[in-house]
């Protein structure tokens, strides 16, 4: 229940500017990828570890501790939408760190059923939505990780490099976002449904591909607009990074259904 993303800087207006590439901007963007690298690299161990530690799977997935995980991230997102109108560099990181921190020890359930596999142990036949999962080992993960990293460089490198102005986009990808949110929220109430499941999937995927591309772009902006402000640079870094990881975290889960469902 974590598919969703936080625009904020897509709030900002994207105007007609040189994007011509300069050290600064190289800089800045190279800050937003090196943060989301290590993002990615702390949520994999806290992954494994939630997975193959047994009192830290019971502690995750067997407790009251569950619904932190699992509802955290959205309660720290739309907490910081009220709370933090004037986010500073140590706000934002925190809130950066602990999103990936939350949405990374979600991550191990697939390290658990990984786990579950890798000892012959037969899996749950639904897992999530009607949706059974009949192949999701470690070697699956590895695919879904390296199929996410793929799509997402291309993505991200044609934001980058496109001549077209996608800001116009924005607002409709996070008013659908919002909506497939909802919609997935309801779906929780309602009898088990794969071909609802995927079509909520296959939603996420395409709006979070969108946001990859477009949130490339208006970072591109964004640099401009606050060139020489290092205090806001500072956190468009963060905010760029929270973007980026929470889109490819959600892009990884829907290939790891595709790749390990039989449906």
């Amino acid at each position: 229940m974590n598919d969703f993303n936080f625009a904020r800087a897509g709030q900002m207006p994207a105007g007609a500017m040189d994007t011509s590439v300069d050290a600064g901007l190289r800089k800045f963007m190279l800050g937003v990828y090196n943060k989301l690298a290590l993002g990615i690299l702390l949520a994999g161990v806290l992954a494994y570890v939630a997975g193959t530690v047994p009192p830290v799977t019971a502690l995750i997935f067997g407790s009251p501790l569950q619904y932190v995980v699992q509802w955290g991230p959205i309660a720290l997102i739309f907490g910081s939408m009220f709370f933090m109108r004037n986010p500073s560099p140590i706000g934002s990181a925190i809130l950066y760190w602990s999103i990936v921190t939350l949405l990374g020890l979600g991550l191990g359930i697939w390290v658990v059923m990984a786990e579950l596999q890798a000892q012959g142990t037969p899996l749950a036949a639904e897992t999530r939505g009607g949706i059974e999962m009949v192949n999701a080992g470690y070697t699956t993960i590895m695919k879904a990780f390296l199929i996410t990293a793929v799509a997402f460089g291309g993505l991200s490198l044609w934001g980058y490099t496109t001549k077209k102005n996608i800001s116009a986009f924005g607002n409709f990808i996070i008013m659908a976002m919002i909506g497939v949110f909802g919609l997935s929220v309801l779906n929780i109430f309602m009898p088990p449904s794969a071909p609802m499941e995927w079509i909520i999937m296959g939603a996420v995927f395409v709006l979070s591909a969108g946001i990859v591309a477009w949130q490339t772009q208006e970072l591109k902006f964004s640099y401009y607009q606050m060139e020489g402000d290092h205090r806001g640079l500072a956190v468009m870094t963060n905010y760029g990074a929270l973007n980026f990881f929470i889109s490819f975290v959600n892009m990884f889960r829907v290939i790891m259904m595709l790749l390990s469902s039989r449906d």
